[in-house]
């Protein structure tokens, strides 16, 4: 699966908020890598830089624009490791205590408020069709 093509088609899905989130720069996004002390995925690095501001349906994966949001990176890494997610997985949207994590190979993982699960996609293009398009069209 494309991750050119799935971007495309998630930023066809945008829906108008009254405060739209703004794409980060390269240089804010290497700047949470240092403050995190890890390298992003390319995959999940090109969304951040090339749709991270879509806002669709009821998920809502992380952002590193807007410090003030529940879905601000830190944050969400905060809280996710209060849960017990490990520093092997980066957290890239919570849901209801529940996270989507991506490794370090790009594969995302689901991870249960109970723990760990076998439930994963092979790339960050195959979650973003399969589970924030899928579960919303």
């Amino acid at each position: 699966m494309d991750l050119g093509d799935v971007i495309l088609d998630l930023r066809s899905r945008n829906q108008p908020v009254p405060r739209p989130i703004r794409l980060p720069k390269e240089s804010e996004v290497r700047e949470f890598e240092d403050h995190l002390g890890l390298q992003f995925h390319p995959d999940y690095r090109r969304y951040l830089l090339e749709a991270s501001d879509v806002v669709f349906g009821t998920l809502e994966p992380v952002t590193i624009t807007r410090p003030e949001s529940h879905t601000h990176l830190p944050l969400v890494v905060s809280d996710a490791r209060a849960m017990g997610v490990p520093d092997d997985l980066l957290p890239i949207c919570e849901d209801n205590g529940d996270y989507f994590c991506v490794d370090v190979v790009g594969t995302v993982r689901y991870w249960s408020h109970n723990g760990a699960t076998d439930e994963s996609w092979p790339t960050v293009a195959q979650w973003i069709h399969d589970v924030w398009i899928g579960e919303n069209t």
